[in-house]
């Protein structure tokens, strides 16, 4: 067995990040785990407290978009695997902000992907740059149908339009420089760790601090919901046994429209906090819907069932379960994370 094999894993302090960066690091002893992360405020090192002092990880600060920094990473550190999860990944601030998720999105993963072709070179024989993206990048489905694999890409805002860009680019190093990849897309992920701006810890938070419940529209958009920790499990097992220029949908098998979602988790919430039964309803809010809205997405996550055996291990109400108890339990890092910036920033996306 080959040990020390040094791998990079991007944007390792974020929500489904520091979820893969564990999984890495506890099960396979024999790896490297090299985590680089700008800790911007998503990033968030307590998430990783429990193994910082492994010997076999290291955490380095800094941003994927500094290209001195990177190829002078690849040359200390030798990268044979990169697991790219760094991305900003929020619409409503790209609707904001767009440009600088083309900055970390597109041009950072250029530059990655730059460092590891300039690098190795043409020796690329136990290589793998692994690229993980999302469903949006399909665009919108109606009331019927599921995204698969070869649907085509028709981004509709600007955080989908560059995870669609960073795709491209992905495939057209393997198809130009000979790059070994593979490609995730995965549907929304809920679960330990996420930052308070996502719908479930947003909510929660509120409704433990009886603050409105802002709601898009009329509630009826419909996602595909995936636990974070069966998106970590399907990291792993793509990264072990997916092929050379494969890509691979991530779901959880199951859809929710945003209001259903909500009143489920609003019935949890009030069990689990011994308040009376539909108090937490009364808190949700209808606010004026976001440019661009998607109005359902839904994966087949069929092939990567069929040909590497991979389901979700929990249902989604067993999962927003074990979610809400794990904010319940930990009050500390969530009023740790909604200081400060986050806090200007809910106040102006949802002051209407």
């Amino acid at each position: 067995m080959k040990y020390n094999i040094p791998i990079l894993i991007t944007g390792g302090a974020g929500f489904i990040g520091s979820h893969v960066v564990r999984l890495f690091v506890e099960k396979y002893p024999h790896y490297k785990i090299y985590n680089l992360d700008a800790l911007t405020y998503a990033g968030n090192l307590e998430n990783l407290k429990d193994i910082e002092n492994n010997s076999n990880y290291t955490f380095i600060k800094g941003d994927i978009t500094n290209e001195h920094l990177v190829m002078s990473l690849f040359e200390k550190y030798k990268f044979e695997y990169v697991i790219h999860l760094a991305a900003e990944s929020h619409v409503d601030r790209s609707i904001k902000d767009p440009l600088a998720f083309v900055k970390t999105n597109v041009i950072g993963t250029m530059i990655l992907l730059n460092a590891f072709k300039n690098f190795w070179k043409n020796d690329f024989s136990d290589k793998l740059f692994y690229h993980v993206s999302t469903d949006e990048v399909y665009g919108s489905l109606g009331e019927r149908g599921l995204f698969t694999e070869t649907t085509p890409y028709d981004p509709n805002s600007p955080y989908s339009a560059s995870k669609a860009s960073s795709d491209h680019f992905v495939r057209a190093y393997g198809e130009t420089y000979k790059i070994p990849y593979v490609i995730t897309n995965c549907s929304n992920n809920y679960g330990q760790n996420q930052f308070p701006e996502k719908l479930i810890p947003l909510f929660i938070n509120n409704i433990i601090n009886n603050k409105p419940l802002p709601v898009y529209g009329n509630g009826n958009y419909t996602r595909d919901w995936l636990y974070v920790k069966d998106h970590a499990i399907a990291i792993d097992l793509v990264f072990h046994k997916g092929k050379n220029k494969e890509t691979y949908n991530i779901g959880g098998f199951n859809e929710w429209k945003n209001i259903d979602l909500v009143k489920l988790l609003c019935r949890q919430m009030d069990k689990k906090l011994g308040r009376s039964e539909n108090s937490s309803e009364e808190l949700i809010t209808f606010v004026e819907d976001r440019p661009g809205h998607d109005l359902r997405y839904a994966i087949d996550a069929s092939k990567i069932k069929s040909e590497l055996g991979w389901m979700p291990s929990v249902t989604f109400e067993e999962g927003l379960s074990e979610t809400i108890d794990w904010y319940l339990s930990n009050e500390i890092w969530l009023n740790n994370v909604t200081n400060g910036v986050y806090q200007s920033y809910y106040e102006k996306q949802y002051n209407h």
